[in-house]
C-alpha cells in the first residue's frame, strides 16, 4: 500500500541504502544494479545515500544508529537494507539497536510479507502450484514482546522470575487491522482477511485484537473475515496454503509464520519484506539475514533483495517499473535456475543479477 506523496515530491526518490552485515552488501548491490536499469526503461529519477550501519561500525566505534543519522533517514523516500548481524557482536545488540530502533523510531507499524511462489519445483510441498501459493502476511510491527518490556526479579537465584510483557494498545492494534483491511481491499484477490491469533489462551491481548477487528470488519462489507489461532495456521500453511488471502497477526506471531511462509515459496533466497509507515518512511529488506558463511562468496541468492527493491518501487508509486522486476525475477525463477538455495542456483549471485536485467 504506498504512501499519499505530492507530485512535487516524486520528481525524483531519495533512498538511503544500508548494506549492513555479511552478505548483505552484496544483495545490495544487484538490487541497485536492477533499480539502475528498470529507472533507465521508465524514465523516473532517483539518488541513492549510503549508510555505514551494522557490526562493524559497532565493533570499531560502538555507535549503532546516531541520533544525526536517525534524523537524515526520516527525511528520505525509502530505505533499502540488505542485512543486519555480525557473528562477534552479542545476540540482540544489533537486532535491538539497529533494526527495532529503525522501525519504532521511523513508526514503521506495519510489517508486510508477500508469500507468493513462483516456481513449483522449488516448494517443498507435494502437488502445491503457485496458484496455490499467492498470500500476504500483515504484522503488526511496533508493538506486542517486541516493544522490549519487562524485568527479572531475584536474577540469579533458583527463585529467579522473568517477565516480558505483551504491550498492546487500541490505536496500535486497530491503525494495523485498518491497514490490514484496505491492503485486502487494494489486492482485490479472494478479498478475504484472517485474524490470525491465539484468543483461547491469551485471553487480554488476543480479546483486544478480535474486538477490534470485529469491530473495523463492520466498515468493510465487501472483505470476507476469518479467525485462525496461530498453530492451526501453521499446519494450514503446509496443508492449505490455498485457503489464504490476507493474514493480520501480531509482531510475535507473525515474526514465526513468515519464516514458515518462506520456506512455502521456496527459501530465504526469495522471501522479501516491508517494514512500512503508510504515512512517513518505509524500510524494504531480505527477510534471510546476514548469512556470514557465504560472505564474500559470490554465491548467496539476491533475488529476496531484488524482490525487497520492487517492493520498495510499488510503495515509491511506480507500480509500472514494480512489475517488470517482478516479472523478469519470475522469469529467471521459472526458466534459469536450478535452485534458490545458495551456492546450488547453477549461477553466481552477480550472474543472478544480470540475468534479471536482461529479463526486464
Amino acid at each position: 500500500m504506498q504512501s499519499e506523496r505530492s507530485p512535487e515530491r516524486v520528481k525524483g526518490h531519495k533512498i538511503a541504502v544500508i548494506g549492513g552485515d555479511g552478505t548483505g552488501p552484496e544483495v545490495v548491490r544487484e538490487g541497485l544494479k536492477v533499480l539502475a536499469a528498470v529507472s533507465k526503461i521508465s524514465g523516473f529519477k532517483y539518488e541513492t545515500i549510503d549508510y555505514d550501519l551494522g557490526g562493524d561500525r559497532y565493533l570499531k566505534s560502538k555507535e549503532l544508529v546516531p541520533e544525526s543519522v536517525l534524523k537524515e533517514l526520516s527525511k528520505v523516500d525509502a530505505i533499502f537494507l540488505g542485512a543486519i548481524g555480525h557473528p562477534d557482536v552479542k545476540p540482540g545488540i544489533l537486532e535491538q539497536g539497529i533494526l527495532l530502533k529503525l522501525r519504532f523510531s521511523l513508526d514503521q507499524y506495519i510489517n508486510l510479507r508477500p508469500v507468493k511462489l513462483y516456481n513449483s519445483n522449488f516448494c517443498p510441498l507435494k502437488d502445491k502450484k503457485p496458484e496455490d501459493i499467492d498470500f500476504v502476511v500483515v504484522r503488526e510491527n511496533s508493538e506486542g514482546l517486541y516493544k522490549g518490556l519487562g524485568e527479572f526479579q531475584k536474577k540469579g537465584t533458583k527463585d529467579e522470575v522473568a517477565i516480558q510483557i505483551s504491550h498492546n494498545t487500541r490505536k496500535g492494534v486497530e491503525r494495523c487491522l485498518r491497514y490490514a483491511f484496505e491492503y485486502t481491499r487494494k489486492r482485490n484477490k479472494d478479498k478475504k482477511l484472517t485474524l490470525c491469533g491465539k484468543t483461547n489462551v491469551l485471553t487480554f491481548a488476543w480479546d483486544l485484537w478480535q474486538r477490534t477487528f470485529n469491530e473495523v470488519a463492520g466498515e468493510y462489507k465487501d472483505i470476507t473475515t476469518d479467525y485462525a489461532h496461530v498453530d492451526a495456521t501453521t499446519m494450514w500453511f503446509v496443508k492449505n496454503p490455498e485457503w489464504f488471502d490476507v493474514i493480520v497477526t501480531d509482531n510475535m506471531f507473525g515474526d514465526i509464520i513468515t519464516d514458515l511462509g518462506a520456506m512455502v515459496q521456496g527459501g530465504m533466497g526469495i522471501a522479501a519484506g516491508g517494514n512500512i509507515n503508510p504515512e512517513g518512511v518505509s524500510m524494504f529488506e531480505p527477510i534471510g539475514g546476514s548469512a556470514p558463511k557465504y560472505t564474500g562468496k559470490n554465491v548467496i541468492n539476491p533475488l529476496a533483495a531484488i524482490c525487497a527493491m520492487g517492493m520498495m518501487l510499488e510503495n515509491l508509486g511506480e507500480e509500472k517499473s514494480a512489475k517488470q522486476v517482478e516479472d523478469a525475477v519470475i522469469k529467471v525463477v521459472k526458466t534459469k535456475l536450478k535452485s534458490l538455495a545458495a551456492g546450488k542456483m547453477g549461477y553466481s549471485t552477480t550472474e543472478i543479477g544480470d540475468l534479471v536485467v536482461k529479463n526486464l
